[in-house]
């Protein structure tokens, strides 16, 4: 299995879940949630490409 998607899952899930938490209650480095979402998303579509055709 590969790793990296779940891994970006994960990231996603704690950034969103850091960013609704800053929603209600502000604290220092909230805005690493967003930077942690993007990372996640983007771990999510790298792990979900596929592999380039070999041409013959």
């Amino acid at each position: 299995m590969n790793r990296t998607p779940l891994v970006g899952i994960i990231l996603t899930a704690l950034g969103l879940l850091g960013y609704l938490i800053g929603v209600v209650t502000p604290y220092p480095g909230r805005a690493f949630s967003i930077t942690g979402m993007m990372v996640g998303i983007t771990l999510i579509a790298i792990g979900n490409a596929t592999q380039p055709e070999e041409s013959t």
